[in-house]
């Protein structure tokens, strides 16, 4: 996957917009972070994975997810975008989505999906 990959993904919800974050292109839901791309060029920070999920998605697929120091305290994963899928990525970008959208946002895309 790439950044557009996911770009154009999540930009087909309701109330994604393109954004930026610490100088990176980043993907925002009424102008929180959904994600942002990692200034490597091919990591997606990924907010909303709570440290226990990170510890097993890191140990499950350790060439695909990972964290620094850095995000240690932080419920956040670094997915490695050349290592990753959509199947893979997309189920963890719509839970966030879900926590950062209107309750409406959420409700009407519900209804026509």
């Amino acid at each position: 996957m790439t950044f557009d990959d996911v770009r154009t993904l999540v930009l087909a919800w309701p109330e994604v917009e393109d954004g930026s974050s610490y100088s990176t292109p980043a993907l925002k839901v009424r102008k929180k972070m959904l994600v942002r791309l990692k200034e490597d060029g091919d990591s997606l920070v990924m907010p909303g994975v709570p440290p226990d999920e990170r510890d097993m998605l890191v140990e499950r697929r350790p060439k695909m997810f990972y964290f620094t120091d850095h995000y240690r305290a932080y419920p956040i994963v670094l997915i490695r975008l050349s290592k990753t899928t959509r199947p893979t990525v997309e189920p963890l970008l719509r839970r966030h989505w879900r926590t950062l959208a209107s309750k409406k946002a959420v409700r009407d895309y519900d209804a026509t999906g």
